[in-house]
């Protein structure tokens, strides 16, 4: 059975006394379930604090972003290497306001794929259209252009260690969210699109949903077959409607 991952993106937000508060309730209500992943991914200048607020709880962290780079003159960046050194188990990649606000291509997010494989942390692949995309019908047509730069750059083989998630640009921080059926649709033909190559690795791939889901969909969402977890914004900043979102991942592998 796949694994079910919440992950907390939690953006450009927090300071050192609300992610006290806010991880505090976490370890006091995140459910200890066999197959699911919950996971936080905090600014970079404080993965160190929320590494070690976090101890034993059974709460993993990754980071938002990582340099493609080992080391070097390359000022505002950090390394693999030193996530790795934090204790980090996880790192979003092409995120769409990375893509979007910082002008990431397809070709440099497969590099930071690439490298964060090699590193042994485990990447998360952010792909997804714009409404502009959809409403003209190249949802799907954008979402695999986007998988096949980084298929050809770690092949088939390296989706073993990869999570996706699929974000629809235009339902992120809108308060817009793709219907259940849009949303599996995407998520099935991400699955069929590995599975030509490898179906066994398509079928063990965790694909997550990440276009504001919240604590009154979350449920519904992750009923459907394909959707394997959710990538969190706004919602993960709130102790008890990420509970409530961790709660239903919970429930989904019953």
């Amino acid at each position: 059975m796949r694994k079910t991952i919440v992950a907390g993106n939690w953006k450009m937000n927090g300071t050192s006394e609300s992610i006290r508060t806010l991880l505090a309730d976490l370890i006091a209500g995140v459910p200890a379930v066999e197959g699911l992943v919950t996971l936080v991914c905090p600014p970079a200048v404080y993965l160190s604090q929320v590494k070690a607020q976090l101890g034993e709880a059974p709460v993993e962290v990754g980071a938002q972003n990582v340099s493609a780079h080992p080391l070097g003159a390359f000022t505002g960046e950090w390394s693999l290497a030193m996530l790795q050194d934090l204790g980090c188990d996880y790192v979003i990649l092409g995120h769409s306001e990375r893509r979007s606000l910082n002008g990431e291509t397809d070709a440099e997010v497969a590099e930071k794929v690439a490298a964060t494989l090699a590193a042994g942390l485990v990447p998360i692949l952010c792909v997804g259209e714009t409404l502009a995309q959809r409403e003209a019908g190249e949802t799907l047509s954008q979402v695999a252009a986007q998988i096949d730069a980084v298929l050809q750059r770690v092949g088939t083989e390296g989706f073993a260690s990869v999570v996706i998630a699929y974000e629809p640009v235009w339902a992120i921080g809108t308060g817009l969210t793709a219907t259940p059926e849009q949303a599996q649709e995407v998520h099935a033909a991400i699955r069929a699109q590995l599975a030509g190559s490898d179906a066994a690795i398509a079928d063990k791939l965790s694909i997550l949903y990440g276009g504001s889901m919240n604590a009154g969909n979350a449920a519904e969402l992750l009923a459907q077959q394909d959707i394997d977890g959710g990538l969190i914004g706004g919602a993960s900043l709130k102790a008890d409607e990420f509970l409530t979102i961790c709660a239903a991942a919970a429930e989904s592998r019953k």
